[in-house]
């Protein structure tokens, strides 16, 4: 048999096969219903998506066109219907749905299982702003948890290594996806944190679909990053991708080599700040001493460096005027008080009884007491009679 004459090349064969597909009414207009995984929407406006249900899955595109009719914007986890049609795309050799409406379905099973985890633990408060970790400024030790072998360590390592060559990165390889995933990857920020084998954590992987990026969705997962003394940096998918570990962690990267830069500082960038500082600071020091040296010009030019003691003679003067006022005002002061105290002497010596006795008047005293009528004597009484150069006895008869 002569093989070589039946032969046909590989794009001959893709479209014999899609023009049978192309023939075939019951595929041109096509309504299935399934979950959306691996959904990517493209800056051309195209959505690239896999629709699968529990055993099966085929991918779909829906052009521009269409989707801009859309009221929604589909998302990986998410049930829905679709219409359209089967072709093949002859230069891979893949047949697909190719997408001309969708209407919401529901949620799938995994989306609101992710929904309700993230409801929960941010009611518990592990998302909360109070709890995150400041990232090291310059950690010497940056620790990785991911897959030995695929692009996140090797980008990790290639930015960390052009930002900062002296930096350290321990990796600790777990897997990123599939069964027993979120326990590994649990277990590695454990042993990282008991161990203090880094001053920072990155955990993460590439893109993928919901089901790819699971384990970062996983509880235990959640609570080790919580646990975490090192502060942790998620690097999880591509940037429209979130994961719980995202928001339970001290800080979300949108790539992995995001990350590497956030937890690497720029070696040459801090190198230049640091010498601008440096200028900064001898001119600002330059400037003082300037300011400094014209005010200690100006103090030492001043009158009171020059004749110190004119000054204190100034006050001298001022002092012996104040002396010589009060002076004055303390003695008028008692000059009034003398001339005051006489004229109240002279008083008082007028009105003095002793004064009265002195022109011939006489004072009588019984018992001690002043007699003032007659009738305040008896017969036999005896008196004391005061005059002014002394006093006498007597009886009255």
């Amino acid at each position: 048999m002569n093989y070589d004459a039946m032969a046909v090349s590989v794009t001959d064969l893709n479209l014999y096969i899609k023009e049978k597909i192309a023939g075939d009414e019951a595929l041109n207009a096509v309504v299935v219903k399934g979950e959306i995984s691996n959904f990517k929407n493209h800056y051309t406006g195209h959505l690239y998506f896999t629709l699968k249900d529990d055993k099966s899955l085929i991918k779909c595109i829906m052009f521009k066109t269409y989707a801009e009719r859309l009221g929604f914007m589909p998302k990986d986890g998410m049930k829905v219907m679709v219409f359209g049609s089967v072709s093949v795309f002859e230069r891979d050799g893949i047949y697909q749905i190719y997408v001309k409406a969708m209407k919401k379905d529901g949620k799938g099973d995994l989306y609101e299982a992710y929904e309700k985890l993230k409801a929960d633990l941010e009611k518990e408060g592990l998302f909360d702003e109070s709890h995150k970790k400041k990232i090291p400024l310059k950690p010497n030790i940056i620790g990785v948890l991911t897959s030995q072998t695929g692009s996140v360590i090797r980008d990790i390592i290639n930015v960390s290594t052009r930002r900062n060559p002296n930096t350290y990165i321990r990796l600790l390889p777990v897997p990123v996806q599939g069964p027993g995933a979120a326990e590994e990857i649990a277990r590695g920020i454990k042993l990282m944190n008991e161990k203090k084998l880094a001053d920072v954590l990155i955990i993460g992987r590439g893109g993928g679909s919901l089901e790819d990026l699971w384990p970062f969705n996983e509880e235990i997962v959640a609570r080790a990053i919580y646990n975490s003394t090192i502060p942790v940096i998620s690097a999880v998918g591509h940037e429209t991708d979130f994961t719980i570990a995202d928001f339970v962690a001290d800080l979300r990267a949108p790539t992995p080599s995001a990350a590497a830069e956030l937890a690497n500082p720029d070696i040459y960038e801090l190198k230049e700040k640091i010498n601008t500082f440096n200028q900064r600071s001898r001119l600002a020091l330059k400037k003082k001493v300037e300011v400094m040296r014209l005010r200690f010009d100006k103090i030492t030019a001043s009158q009171v460096f020059k004749d110190p003691y004119k000054k204190i003679n100034e006050y001298s003067q001022l002092l012996d005027k104040y002396i010589k006022s009060l002076e004055t005002s303390v003695k008028n002061s008692h000059n009034k008080a003398k001339i005051v105290f006489t004229e109240k002497v002279a008083r008082l010596d007028t009105l003095s009884p002793l004064k009265t006795l002195s022109r011939g008047y006489s004072i009588t005293q019984k018992d001690g007491k002043i007699v003032k009528t007659k009738n305040d004597l008896n017969k036999d009484d005896e008196i004391a009679i005061r005059f002014a150069d002394g006093e006498k006895n007597a009886k009255i008869v």
